[in-house]
């Protein structure tokens, strides 16, 4: 008989739970609307993941689990109500978050890197995962085998540029020691010190400007010898950087100077039909060490306008005509705000939404329109074009990082590399994210600027599922970008675009809530709307004009418990990261 009401006892349980026992399968079980607690014995739907969006593809492919640990806190009351509700339901799993999402670009005029040892344990701090080289339009005249003064015979001493006037071609060598530069081997001693891996952009152009009689074959090679001795340590790779750009070497050549026939300027199908070359060759070397590599093919990210050159208007077609059936993934660039404008910060913070989906939209038309099949897409460079208020070196810098970051997600890339580690401070219309010392930027040399807290804080808190965020329709500027993690907790970073705080609550739907949540509240100095240098921490700041906290292991986060309600504040101008226990 004890095994029969034993029986009974489970069948019992087993009906509740498909029945949910009176409760429908979909009812919060945590937040009341107000963000008061709620309900925590309720059914919660199990969630499902997703398949991966063909523009993600094998950028999945290294995904892990990712779990959360408590971190010390001050205890912090939330406020008592809230003007906004957020909803998340964690069982509607929008998509896995691909490990490559968080890339940076180093490039070759930041030092050799394993020299500066406070610039390697910030990366170790930041875990970008890759790492890009040898950077941007220099990648067009580096020849990575190289010593100093010796470029490949065939390599003119002149190059031409775009309004034709020849210039010396300034060449960079991978063989290059000397303390101001980085060569090839200490790019790859620097990623193994910091646990990251490589993206490598190949010298395309080599292939255009070369003299010989098969400039193609000869650049060609010299990228598949790259790829042997790279002997399987970098799995992604670029054929050539922005080859379409008026700026970039081999966009115009002498063509009397040529000798396989190449026109004077360069076409999307001609780089198409060059693409496919370096393709065969890098991918036999591969294959020789045994080794299966990614090869990425340029694309333009908009609708060239009506006065763009022959070569961006064809640029796509003619790609995808010749290289599209072969490419791996394709890749853009995108600098989202307006070039050289003295945009402002409501300007630059609605880029980032704005210009992901644009983008994305346009790889879809642009590749079905012309015959092509979706990639995996990589977004190689982004940061922003606005100038003349030190918009790149502020706080605003930071939180566009964190709507990039998530608008990527949310439209299905598969990679990114924010532009860059280090550049160059030009009156603070500086990409780095990293100061070199300038001494007109009153910084000390690799002094982090605000950018690196946010993408630090956004790492942290972020989980490896994103799932449905839900805001009032009316509400224009908050954004919201909610993730689990594997080991159930629920992180949400909540970005306030307004001038003014906002007070938030969180209602998590099919998720149970633990014990605690921690978050950290970001916030700029200097005035709340407008460009600061200064990012604070939970009220932590930096002791000089720019940066954040020194000691990111003293930062504690605030903390409450979750029966008191998932209510924040959200100060002006702020991201708030929040971590929410699971039972």
């Amino acid at each position: 008989m004890k095994k029969t009401v034993r029986g009974i006892c489970l069948l019992s349980m087993i009906v509740c739970a498909l029945i949910g026992c009176n409760k429908k399968s979909g009812d919060r079980v945590n937040g009341d609307g107000d963000g008061n607690g709620g309900d925590t014995t309720g059914p919660v739907v199990s969630p499902q993941d997703p398949a991966t969006a063909a523009t993600i593809g094998f950028f999945m492919d290294g995904w892990k689990e990712k779990t959360f640990v408590a971190p010390a806190f001050d205890e912090k009351a939330p406020p008592a109500s809230a003007q906004v509700t957020i909803t998340a339901d964690a069982s509607k799993i929008l998509t896995k978050i691909p490990p490559t999402l968080l890339g940076n670009n180093t490039n070759i005029y930041m030092t050799q890197m394993v020299t500066e040892p406070k610039l390697l344990q910030q990366i170790q701090q930041l875990q970008p995962r890759l790492l890009r080289f040898p950077g941007g339009n220099l990648s067009s005249i580096f020849f990575w085998n190289a010593a100093p003064g010796n470029a490949p015979a065939d390599a003119p001493p002149q190059l031409i540029d775009a309004d034709g006037k020849t210039n010396p071609a300034g060449y960079w060598f991978g063989g290059n020691t000397d303390g101001w530069t980085m060569s090839t081997a200490n790019y790859y001693n620097m990623l193994r010190q910091t646990g990251t891996e490589g993206v490598i952009t190949v010298n395309y152009a080599y292939a255009r400007y070369g003299t010989g009689p098969d400039p193609v074959a000869a650049a060609a090679h010299l990228a598949a010898e790259w790829v042997r001795h790279d002997k399987g340590r970098t799995r992604y790779w670029e054929i050539g950087n922005e080859s379409n750009g008026t700026w970039q070497a081999g966009y115009r050549i002498d063509p009397s100077a040529n000798r396989d026939g190449q026109p004077e300027f360069i076409t999307g199908e001609l780089y198409g039909r060059h693409w496919r070359v370096f393709a065969d060759s890098m991918r036999k070397a591969a294959a020789e060490t045994g080794h299966n590599i990614q090869i990425g093919a340029q694309l333009l990210e908009h609708d060239p306008p009506t006065w763009a050159t022959a070569t961006d208007k064809g640029w796509n077609a003619g790609v995808l005509k010749e290289a599209g059936a072969s490419a791996d993934f394709y890749i853009v660039h995108s600098y989202f705000t307006p070039y050289n404008t003295n945009s402002n910060p409501p300007e630059v913070l609605a880029s980032a939404e704005a210009v992901s989906k644009a983008m994305m939209e346009y790889l879809r038309t642009t590749v079905q329109r012309n015959g092509g099949t979706m990639k995996p897409v990589a977004l190689t460079e982004w940061n922003i074009f606005a100038v003349g208020s030190q918009q790149m070196v502020s706080q605003v810098a930071g939180m566009h990082a964190v709507l990039v970051i998530g608008e990527l997600l949310k439209n299905g890339f598969g990679m990114a590399c924010r532009w860059d580690l280090a550049n160059a401070w030009e009156n603070g219309n500086d990409h780095g994210l990293f100061s070199q010392g300038e001494g007109a930027s009153g910084e000390d040399k690799w002094n982090a600027r605000p950018a690196f807290f946010y993408l630090y804080y956004l790492q942290q808190c972020m989980g490896n599922r994103l799932v449905e965020s839900t805001l009032p329709a009316s509400n224009h500027n908050l954004n919201a970008y909610t993730t689990t993690f594997s080991s159930g907790h629920a992180g949400i970073a909540l970005v306030n675009r307004a001038a003014s705080a906002q007070t938030v609550s969180l209602n998590l739907k099919n998720f149970r809530a633990g014990e605690r949540y921690y978050w950290y509240e970001l916030t700029g100095g200097d005035g709340v709307s407008h460009f600061s240098r200064k990012v604070f921490v939970n009220g932590n700041g930096p002791s000089g004009i720019a940066g954040g906290p020194a000691d990111l292991g003293r930062v504690r986060a605030f903390s409450a418990k979750t029966k008191d309600g998932l209510r924040f504040t959200l100060p002006p101008m702020s991201v708030v990261f929040i971590v929410v226990e699971r039972q």
